[in-house]
Formats: structure tokens, sequence, C-alpha cells
């Protein structure tokens, strides 16, 4: 997906060496549609410039810095000696990631899609999270709930949410606690089996959130949890443990939550 507008003074673009000349360097700008920059040789790099070929190339992928633009004449300047190693890297992998997510975009629209369709659907991503990537992203971590607040169809965000959780690969994070769970009651054994049960959520633990609850040794068991964020991790943690608590109290037992491990290693 390419912008048809234009970049701000500022901004960081990629762009591809078109055409070098003895005075600068003109710059196709890969993410705005039929727009062109020049990179003058004093910003090509600091110093003194024998011949600008000794540090750049024709077809070479670049990221310049935005210092002017002038509509009434068509005219973009760039800089490449304002962008440094981190904000380079940075805005490439940005870059890259936009071209993972017009992909993904053809995956859930389909070859036919017409470009109108297209454009609506990838501004209600953007404009819900700031980037086609970032949508995908977050479809991918909390499927229609992403979505919700959007314009988007049932069926657009099914076909989004299908397709992100199919091709998006997503951070997660683990964490691991531990519940001491006693029943002295007549329930015995079946209470506990009630407050592990109530420790996995009984079928309503978030959809990105993956918990388990295992035995380690009478009367500890561990509760692990994986979630796209520390937050929600240890949220989900403490909550599966604050069940498991109170089912076991419930039954007149006794429950204890710890993150540190008590029982011999097995």
């Amino acid at each position: 997906m390419k912008y048809s507008g234009w970049p701000d003074s500022g901004e960081l673009v990629v762009g591809k060496i078109d055409e070098i000349e003895d005075f600068g360097v003109f710059v196709d700008l890969e993410e705005y549609e039929d727009k062109r920059g020049l990179i003058h040789i004093s910003e090509v790099a600091s110093g003194w410039i024998k011949n600008v070929r000794d540090h750049v190339r024709e077809g070479q992928i670049v990221v310049c810095k935005v210092l002017d633009v002038d509509k009434d004449s068509q005219q973009i300047d760039l800089s490449l000696k304002d962008v440094n190693d981190h904000q380079r890297s940075e805005k490439i992998q940005q870059w890259k990631n936009e071209q993972k997510a017009d992909n993904w975009m053809e995956l859930a629209l389909g070859e036919d899609a017409d470009d109108e369709t297209y454009t609506a659907i990838a501004n209600e991503l953007i404009g819900a999270h700031g980037s086609l990537y970032d949508g995908f992203k977050q479809a991918a971590i909390h499927g229609d709930e992403a979505l919700e607040d959007t314009d988007l169809s049932d069926e657009e965000i099914d076909s989004i949410v299908d397709t992100a959780r199919e091709n998006v690969s997503v951070p997660y994070v683990n964490v691991t606690g531990y519940v001491d769970l006693e029943n002295p009651s007549p329930s015995g054994v079946d209470g506990i089996r009630e407050a592990l049960e109530a420790a996995e959520g009984n079928g309503e633990v978030p959809e990105e959130v993956d918990l388990e609850v295992s035995y380690v040794g009478a009367p500890e068991y561990r509760i692990e949890v994986q979630a796209p964020n520390y937050k929600t991790a240890e949220s989900q943690l403490e909550e599966s443990a604050e069940r498991a608590i109170a089912a076991i109290e419930e039954e007149g037992g006794e429950g204890e939550y710890h993150r540190e491990r008590r029982t011999d290693e097995e």
C-alpha cells in the first residue's frame, strides 16, 4: 500500500535511488505514490564529497529524512546524512512489516478486491491501530475485539482475524506461579478437582491466553500462563490462583498462592 499524499517535514521515508548526478541523488519514495525526492550532494554524507557514487549506488534502498516539501513545485528535499544507524534499522523494519501486512490484506480480501475496498479497509485498520501491520498484529492477539471500534463488517473482521492468526507471529511471554490446595472436608479429592477446574478458568480464559495447571507435589500445583504481554500474563496468573482458592474455601478447605516453588524438585 502506498500513500497518496505527501510526506511531512522531519519524517523518515524509505526510497530507492533512481538517478545519480554530480549535484545530488534522485530517490523514488517507496511509501508514496508517484513521489520523488532529491538528496543534494551536501546531504549525502558528512564532510567533503569528491564523488557521489562513492557513497550511494543506483537501485539502493535508503532511509532519508524529509527536509522540506514544496507541493507547488512538486519538490521534496531529503537528507541521507541526518539519519543514524538506529533510525535506519527501525524504519527499514517498519517498512518491511508494512509490506508483509500488504500481502496479508490480499490474502484476507482476495485477489479480486478493488482499490476502493482495499483502501477503505486499510484506513480502518490504520485508524484503529496506527498501521496495517499493527492492525493485523492486534487482530491476531485479541481477535474480533481488536476491530470492534471500526466500521468493518462482521465478514471483513472475520477474514482479517483468520488471516492474522494464520500469518502473524506474535511474541508471547510466560509466567509461572503456584497454589497450595488442602481439603480436609468430606469432599476431599473431589473438592480439589473442582478448585483445579476453577483455576483453569472453566472455559472463560481469553483466547489470546494459554493457561495450564499441573500437579507438582501435594499440596502444591503449578499454574503456567502464556500471554501477549506481562501485564496480561500476571493478571491471568493471579486470577487463576484466586479462583482456585475461592473454590477450595467453599469446600471447607484452604488455599495459598505463591510465586516460588516449595516442594522438592521432581
